[in-house]
């Protein structure tokens, strides 16, 4: 296991170091108190926010590259559950690891660290343990996270996780699972903003249950148009996973809707390890070439 997380981390900053550009930004990470605010040239970018009060970490604000303003919700009807940027799962081992109160199960931060640090990227880890007060943990997960600015117009979170469960685990079929993102009810589509995926189906109808490499979502708000894309990683079990999408704003790559047999099975020790990219830009998903992005992302899983 150790040697698995080595080269995960090697491959991390290699990743990140080939994004850098003549017109790279400079990145800076700090922790205050129970989150790790991330700057992009002294301005606020985000901050992954990991109280013990909390569900789950999560990244909230989001803040687009031109207005400064997070496309990403920290709350919001329908479903205020839906914090940001987030990773979580329902129905695992009889508890919830995504809504309803704590009592049903957390997932909590360990304390993170920056593991890495440079002028053109952070990189973020974090030992997280799946347990419910008074119980102990049924899974600890470890995660990665590269933060980089290749442009001005566009901000990259990688974020890596592997899942080692500590008992037998049994999640069964739920639409409430894994890499999430809500957006602010501005750029929706309920609002006139686009959700459009790989193949450039667009809307809830168009991309709810459909097999993609990636959606984007991408409106405008008082003039300026920005949005927030998902990528899956090649790597991944299930790629390309089906979406579960919402046109009020919400959009996961969710293969635990589309279990075979409805559930999933998880042997004690043995890894599930996931990855994602986000991209948050400025334009719509044409302008910010969402698709030659993932190509790009693509290209570095072989």
């Amino acid at each position: 296991m150790n040697r698995w997380i080595t080269v995960v981390f090697l491959l991390i900053v290699t990743c990140s170091c080939s994004l850098v550009s003549a017109a790279q930004q400079k990145v800076t990470a700090k922790i205050e108190k129970d989150q790790v605010a991330v700057t992009i040239d002294g301005t606020l970018f985000t901050c992954y926010k990991f109280s013990t009060s909390q569900k789950y970490p999560y990244f909230w604000p989001v803040n687009g590259p031109v207005s400064g303003q997070s496309i990403t919700t920290e709350t919001s009807e329908p479903y205020p559950h839906h914090h940001s940027l987030f990773f979580g799962c329902d129905r695992v081992n009889g508890g919830n690891y995504w809504q309803d109160v704590n009592e049903r199960g957390q997932i909590l931060s360990q304390g993170p660290t920056i593991t890495n640090t440079n002028d053109s990227s952070v990189t973020l880890s974090d030992r997280c343990l799946w347990k419910q007060p008074g119980k102990e943990p049924i899974i600890e997960d470890k995660r990665w996270i590269v933060i980089s600015a290749p442009s001005e117009q566009i901000r990259i979170i990688d974020f890596k996780i592997m899942m080692i469960p500590l008992v037998d685990i049994e999640i069964l079929k739920t639409n409430h699972s894994l890499f999430s993102a809500r957006v602010v009810p501005e750029l929706s589509v309920k609002s006139g903003g686009t959700l459009i995926n790989a193949e450039g189906n667009k809307t809830e109808k168009g991309t709810w249950g459909i097999a993609s490499a990636w959606c984007d979502y991408s409106g405008t708000r008082d003039g300026v148009t920005e949005g927030i894309a998902l990528l899956q990683h090649p790597r991944n079990r299930w790629f390309p996973s089906p979406w579960f999408t919402r046109d009020y704003g919400f959009f996961s790559p969710t293969p635990m809707y589309w279990l075979e047999g409805d559930k999933l099975y998880l042997a004690m020790s043995e890894p599930l390890a996931l990855e994602y990219r986000v991209v948050v830009h400025a334009d719509d998903v044409k302008e910010a070439d969402i698709a030659g992005l993932f190509e790009q992302y693509k290209k570095k899983a072989k």
